[in-house]
């Protein structure tokens, strides 16, 4: 199982220079609650840093803060912890836990952009499974049933 299997490939971006009220309505306008911040060359993206709704409330309005007076690079936590596409998603799990982080940009082996891995989409791994492990036992006992009838 790898990263690149089950991270979201719809991604929203925005630039350093993106002002925080746009981030906002970038977030509000795609129903996400996390924007990457990127380093464009080309059409290929680099992520940089990235900026959560959580963000926005701690850093913008619990400081009675401007939206026209703080700048992305205020808000945003540039130490990205990164996975790349290839690698297993169990150990990826491990190190997202390890360093606390909810979400994960997901790269290619060049370093472009590719995906989000976030816990939402970890919870829907784990429910497909638990759901295949209650099919799994439920076929067993119907098994057994039918051969001891």
């Amino acid at each position: 199982m790898s990263v690149g299997q089950y991270c979201n490939r719809h991604i929203v971006t925005a630039e350093r220079s993106t002002e925080v009220r746009e981030i906002a309505r970038m977030m509000r306008h795609q129903h996400v609650g996390t924007v990457l911040i990127v380093d464009r060359n080309g059409d290929k993206e680099y992520p940089v840093g990235i900026v959560t709704d959580r963000d926005l409330v701690v850093e913008v309005l619990a400081q009675d803060g401007s939206p026209d007076a703080i700048s992305v690079n205020d808000v945003m936590s540039s130490t990205l912890v990164t996975a790349r596409e290839d690698d297993n998603f169990w150990r990826t799990l491990d190190r997202m836990s390890a360093k606390g982080v909810r979400r994960l940009p997901v790269v290619d082996k060049d370093g472009v952009l590719v995906g989000i891995l976030a816990i939402d989409d970890i919870l829907s791994v784990l429910a497909v499974g638990l759901s295949d492990v209650t099919l799994l036992t439920q076929r067993e006992v119907a098994k057994e049933i039918q051969r001891r009838q």
